[in-house]
């Protein structure tokens, strides 16, 4: 288990959950156009749901859930639940995330620019680290009861 987000780092994150509320789909949307040039990470994602703009917008509410409640996570511990079990039936694996990773922290600059700071791009990336820990701990668990 990853070690506690830092005081600094959870008020960075909710601080920036205003920002998320208003680019947090251009974001995603940015995101999605970085992580699929790899057509392997393309082809675990529903293709319809990407089109229509359905998966930036749930990823988007996604992350602006975590941002509002980065100090208190047991509040989003179902929806935490529900996309790690989705990841498991897609087939995303803990190998995945770091091309996660490298798509969502420059995106989050392609959109905000110069308002994304280097303070803020740490936390956010620290803050996707820790998450992602957890996320890969609960399926990794899960594709194990899956044999």
């Amino acid at each position: 288990m990853s070690q506690p987000l830092s005081p600094e780092t959870i008020a960075i994150i909710k601080s920036t959950a205003p920002v998320i509320q208003e680019h947090g789909v251009a974001i995603t949307t940015r995101m999605y156009e970085r992580l699929f040039v790899d057509p392997e990470i393309k082809a675990l994602f529903d293709e319809a749901a990407h089109k229509s703009g359905e998966q930036p917008r749930r990823l988007a509410a996604a992350i602006l859930a975590f941002a509002k409640n980065v100090d208190h996570l047991e509040a989003i511990q179902g929806a935490v639940d529900k996309i790690c079990a989705r990841h498991v039936a897609t087939h995303v694996k803990a190998e995945h995330y770091p091309a996660v990773a490298n798509a969502l922290l420059p995106a989050i600059k392609d959109v905000l620019g110069d308002a994304a700071t280097d303070e803020i791009l740490n936390a956010w990336g620290e803050a996707y680290w820790f998450l992602a820990d957890i996320m890969i701990n609960r399926e990794k668990t899960l594709y194990g009861e899956a044999c």
